[in-house]
């Protein structure tokens, strides 16, 4: 892999982005690595594997979260499922990424970055098939570190779009974690919120809990500290509250899933923040890459997970806080309507509404 001093060169430009390296590939010893995000804020753990299926149990099991988090970490399986191949032949390498792709996308179906990365990988592997077995090897590994490095300038590039809704002195609301462990690094929503503070901007983070899993009182709270930023946890039912005494000026989340709709998929609590925000009059955007915007007009495609119980009757998989053997509903995403949202943001700057015309736009 010394053919690779290119990544080092381009992330060198990056350096001043990345105060959080939530994952990353080892070109010197092949491996992907990736910061435990289960563990914080109490423990800074980071795993290594050669195996594509610990990367696939540690997207499930959420050690990786956020939906560009999952889909550069996909991409990056894949390339560990090609440069571990024993196939030996073109037909037996191909095979072996297609069983990849499958077990990689059956971990979290919401995060639409998963199964867009799952593809791009795809598409490059068939097209050096037929160019021979290791320009397949050195083509997915080749894509995955781009799209690596793309998502760290993307959201760059989200941050610098979106500082120019940001006021001096803003109280900014939001909900889960869309910072640099969300992410390649730098962030989305909380990238916004950086990228303000970078510029000199006076600003105060108002993060909820995040409940049942606590991204918010665990993973913004981590970052936020790391970068001095001003903030405030709340509890998850305080969101209408601080939109009603005007304690919030705008509210900024992230996003699993964009339709062309402008209908949206996010932490399970979007929905009733945006519901308060339009009540109270604040403006709602929602900040992702065009990567998580799915091609389609209709809502009904937007798959939401649900996942186990004990999220909801144990804190973090330890203390028991209510009856175990209870019926438990425990959707991980809603989603918003475009009606509630005043505008998202992307790379490719700030879509205005009608999102329907204007969202299929940036995928052009």
């Amino acid at each position: 892999m010394s053919g690779l001093g290119w990544v080092r060169g381009e992330l060198s430009k990056l350096e001043g982005f990345l105060k959080i390296k939530p994952l990353y590939f080892d070109v010197d010893t092949g491996e992907f690595v990736w910061l435990d995000t289960r563990l914080i804020p109490f423990e800074e753990v980071y795993r290594r594997t050669r195996d594509y299926r610990r990367v696939a149990e540690a997207i499930k099991t959420m050690e990786i979260r956020g939906a560009p988090a999952i889909g550069v970490s996909a991409a990056f399986a894949m390339a560990l499922a090609a440069l571990n191949s024993k196939s030996g032949s073109i037909e037996g390498l191909m095979e072996e990424l297609l069983e990849a792709k499958n077990v990689l996308a059956s971990t979290r179906p919401t995060a639409y970055n998963l199964f867009w990365a799952l593809e791009r990988v795809m598409a490059r592997a068939r097209e050096e098939s037929r160019r021979g077995y290791d320009r397949v090897v050195n083509g997915v590994l080749d894509e995955a570190l781009r799209m690596y490095l793309e998502d760290i300038k993307t959201n760059v590039e989200i941050g610098r779009a979106g500082s120019r809704l940001v006021e001096d002195n803003m109280r900014i609301l939001t909900h889960c974690n869309t910072g640099a462990l969300a992410t390649a690094g730098f962030g989305t929503a909380l990238g916004v919120v950086r990228y303000a503070w970078y510029e000199g901007k006076k600003v105060t983070v108002i993060t909820t809990e995040t409940r049942p899993v606590l991204q918010g009182a665990r993973l913004n709270v981590w970052e936020l500290r790391k970068e001095g930023i001003p903030f405030k946890l709340i509890v998850d039912n305080a969101a209408a509250l601080v939109l009603a005494r005007g304690m919030a000026d705008m509210v900024l989340v992230g996003a699993d899933r964009i339709i062309f709709t402008g209908h949206t998929a996010n932490k399970i609590g979007t929905l009733q923040i945006a519901i308060a925000s339009k009540h109270y009059n604040k403006p709602f955007y929602v900040v992702a890459p065009t990567s998580t915007i799915q091609p389609t007009w209709n809502p009904q495609e937007i798959v939401i997970e649900e996942r186990s119980s004990e999220e909801v009757t144990r804190v973090m998989g330890r203390m028991e806080i209510t009856l175990q053997d209870i019926e438990v509903y425990n959707p991980s995403f809603d989603i918003t309507p475009p009606q509630l949202i005043t505008a998202i943001v992307t790379e490719k700057g700030i879509v205005e509404k009608p999102f329907e015309e204007n969202i299929p736009k940036t995928l052009k």
